[in-house]
């Protein structure tokens, strides 16, 4: 059922720097074993390759000599992380995290990773994902007398484990894993050892690599380059991995062929030279533009991208479709997130901070222009008006891949039908609103043909509805979460 239409004038209040997907965070964790890696500054590189899953804040903790010493800071992990860095290395054992939390939660104290006090030692703790049923969890644990020290769900699985861990860190792991509901990956780091963990239903990405005789989990196969690693494998849905001086250890604690990672780390969370499950995020991006030609041509002149996520389905476009590919739009690099109050010129200003045309490439000619997705709609709408601006004659928008009709309540930024244009507005509404010539979208069955072959299931309720999880409270509550990240 479609919700009453929101005025246009909505979206327009809103800053072009929220108009998008946001995933909420980027884990690292490894044990390098005298493989020549410092702990740490293994885990600071492959930060650097994970930070686009998080720019507020990021954290390292290490392990020496039996103790687990922290360091964490708000913003980049290059601005902010230098001086800290040195007070951490000659340790064999750390663990990294990159935060994107949602409003009111961007706070040093909610940083990670978490350090707890467990029945062995210290415990410390990086996670990626949402826990549903937080609240419950939270009220439960401290009528048994626990107290927190930040606002996250993060520290409700800790504490789980913590409290359970008296017959050890697998029972501990395995009880929080039977309690928790929603996505995680988690990687946690005791004074002599490193752990994956990954969800029941792999909502969120976790994979394992190599160095050697190191051994690496992050996020992302992407940040195995940054250190020289090698790619293993995808921790499976439900496994416990621990890396220690035995070796690798692992335990499947929950079995499940009812997997659902999510879609949109191929549309768009991934850097393009990861691989997840066994699909390349590239091939997956460039399948999605050829599947796009075929379904929704458009009689134009040059193909293009709104950069950098969508360039491989703009490439697979032209391809495809026997059009030449141009570069229409610069994306300046340095440009992080504003936090001034918008307002028409500021709006302008920011778009145009971020994004510059090429006046010589599109001045007289029809220009398709690929994005990978429309949230909110107010970045596509000052694109499209600044390459008309630039003197391209039409602009035709393609978007690889569905409407975003649905809020999301596993780790994206999206918590509310409100929010979201493609749940109040037809795809025509759409079109007039942003100012394209012309507006078409990808199939949710031709998304599901980039990832064909994978070694999971997904996750598309942000497309259709159909979540992995009973989320029908927290969206009646307008899918704002008790604890957000």
């Amino acid at each position: 059922m479609r919700l009453p239409l929101c005025p246009p004038a909505a979206y327009e209040r809103l800053k072009p720097d929220d108009d998008c997907m946001r995933e909420e965070c980027g884990v690292f964790g490894t044990y390098t074993n005298g493989s020549g890696l410092d702990a740490a500054e293994a885990a600071y590189y492959g930060l650097f390759a994970l930070q686009h899953r998080g720019q507020e804040s990021a954290g390292i903790a290490v392990s020496r000599k039996g103790k687990i010493d922290c360091h964490k800071a708000m913003g980049l992990v290059s601005g902010r992380f230098c001086d800290g860095l040195a007070s951490l290395k000659g340790g064999t054992f750390a663990i990294g995290h990159v935060r994107y939390s949602t409003t009111g939660d961007s706070l040093l104290v909610n940083a990670q990773p978490l350090v707890v006090e467990a029945p062995f030692g210290q415990l410390a703790l990086a996670h990626n994902g949402n826990i549903i049923n937080a609240k419950e969890l939270r009220t439960e644990l401290e009528a048994e007398g626990i107290t927190f020290q930040t606002t996250i769900d993060s520290e409700i699985i800790a504490a789980l484990i913590a409290k359970n861990s008296g017959k050890g860190l697998v029972e501990g792991i395995s009880y929080a894993m039977e309690r928790l509901k929603g996505s995680y990956a988690l990687v946690l780091m005791t004074k002599d050892s490193v752990i994956g963990v990954r969800d029941p239903k792999g909502m969120r990405p976790l994979a394992l690599g190599s160095h050697n005789g190191a051994y690496v989990f992050a996020s992302e196969s992407c940040a195995f380059d940054t250190i020289g690693a090698e790619f293993i494998r995808d921790v499976r849905p439900g496994e416990i991995i621990i890396a220690g001086r035995t070796g690798l250890k692992s335990h499947q604690a929950v079995r499940s062929t009812d997997t659902a990672l999510c879609i949109f780390e191929y549309v768009y969370f991934a850097r393009p030279d990861s691989d997840i499950d066994g699909i390349s995020v590239h091939k997956a991006r460039e399948r999605a533009g050829e599947l796009l030609a075929i379904s929704c041509p458009a009689d134009v002149d040059v193909v293009s991208a709104v950069p950098d996520s969508s360039l491989p389905a703009a490439m697979g476009y032209a391809r495809q479709a026997g059009l030449p590919f141009i570069i229409a739009l610069t994306k300046n690099r340095y440009m992080g997130r504003t936090f001034i109050e918008p307002s028409q010129n500021r709006r302008e200003m920011d778009v145009s901070l971020k994004f510059s045309a090429l006046k010589r490439n599109v001045r007289g000619k029809r220009v398709l222009l690929v994005d990978d997705s429309i949230v909110r709609g107010t970045t596509s709408k000052y694109i499209v008006d600044m390459l008309k601006t630039a003197g391209a004659k039409e602009v035709h928008l393609r978007v690889s891949s569905p409407p975003v009709m649905h809020p999301c309540c596993f780790g994206i930024d999206t918590s509310s039908y409100e929010q979201l244009i493609g749940a109040n507005h037809s795809i025509e509404e759409i079109r007039k609103f942003i100012g394209a010539d012309s507006l078409s979208y990808l199939s949710i069955e031709d998304l599901h043909k980039t990832v064909e072959c994978a070694a999971c299931n997904f996750c598309a309720g942000c497309f259709n509805g159909r979540y992995p999880e009973d989320v029908s409270a927290l969206i009646k509550r307008g899918g704002k979460h008790i604890l957000n990240r």
